[in-house]
């Protein structure tokens, strides 16, 4: 004969609550920290990381020099550019930090084409930008950039003073505006920025003085000068376009550099519309604060 034992039902009940209880909590548990760590991980990877841009162009330039020349030059330019731009942990994490590199070199013509110049000069901006996210694809920024700048002007026919050099550190006041939209299911993003020099210095020789004079018999009185709006009206300008094709980003972008100076009664400007085209990349950084090597299984080099 079969003897059946018969469980209790409140004995099943209580069994079934307690699982439903105890799945419940592991879920519970399991949510919050899976959330806690994805925040903190994104709290992490926000600052590190970077956009970083190459590029290459060609375009139009335009030197003037009083100190060399009472003439116009226009010829072509060459420019190269590198730029990255990351967030920081300021202001709650709304501050992004850009370093923007550019060197370029021209060679330039007068209007009855007897005399030829070359140009060159290179620039460094290293700056701040709070970012007002207006929509979740347009953003507004507005900061600061400190605006290093050396270069030099040489007139190919002048004997007595061939070269002018330049030399000016800025102040800048930077505005941005970045702008992630679609056309026709195709992503692209445009960027519009303006740097104009607020205050600064810049170093010049008086009008008519020689560099033998300020370098080798010390007649230096003057040559640094402070600048501002009033004797330094100056812009940069940038419109890009970035546009993925295939696995990479390719970007496109229009630069109009006006460079000008009323500085010890010499006059100079140097206008630059250049077209450059380079690739875009988004990298992850390394914090390693002790300059520890790298495991042997990961290094490259």
């Amino acid at each position: 004969m079969i003897q059946k034992t018969i469980i209790p039902e409140t004995h099943i009940c209580s069994h079934k609550v307690g699982e439903v209880i105890f799945a419940s909590l592991c879920i519970c548990i399991f949510s919050f920290l899976s959330v806690k760590t994805y925040a903190q991980e994104d709290s992490l990877q926000a600052n590190r990381y970077v956009m970083r841009a190459t590029m290459y162009g060609v375009g139009f330039a335009n030197v003037y020099d009083t100190y060399l020349s009472p003439q116009e030059y226009v010829g072509t330019d060459f420019r190269i550019s590198r730029e990255t731009m990351r967030m920081t942990k300021l202001f709650d994490g709304n501050v992004s930090v850009q370093n923007f590199f550019q060197a370029n070199i021209s060679y330039t013509h007068n209007k009855v084409d007897n005399n030829n110049t070359f140009a060159g000069l290179v620039n460094w901006n290293y700056g701040l930008h709070y970012q007002f996210r207006i929509t979740d694809n347009f953003k507004l920024l507005a900061g600061g950039l400190a605006d290093l700048n050396g270069g030099f002007v040489y007139n190919l026919r002048n004997t007595n003073n061939p070269a002018s050099a330049r030399a000016y550190i800025n102040l800048d006041a930077s505005g941005m505006a970045i702008w992630h939209l679609k056309i026709k299911n195709y992503p692209i993003v445009l960027r519009y920025q303006a740097n104009i020099p607020v205050i600064g210095v810049m170093f010049s020789p008086n009008y008519g003085q020689s560099y033998y004079e300020i370098f080798t018999l010390g007649n230096s009185s003057g040559v640094v000068q402070f600048t501002s709006l009033h004797n330094q009206p100056s812009i940069r300008q940038m419109l890009s376009v970035d546009c993925p094709i295939g696995s990479s980003k390719v970007r496109f972008s229009y630069l109009w550099d006006m460079q000008q100076s009323r500085v010890n009664q010499i006059n100079t400007h140097t206008y630059g519309h250049v077209f450059m085209v380079g690739f875009v990349q988004d990298l992850y950084r390394i914090r390693n604060k002790k300059g520890t090597p790298l495991p042997s299984a990961i290094r490259a080099y």
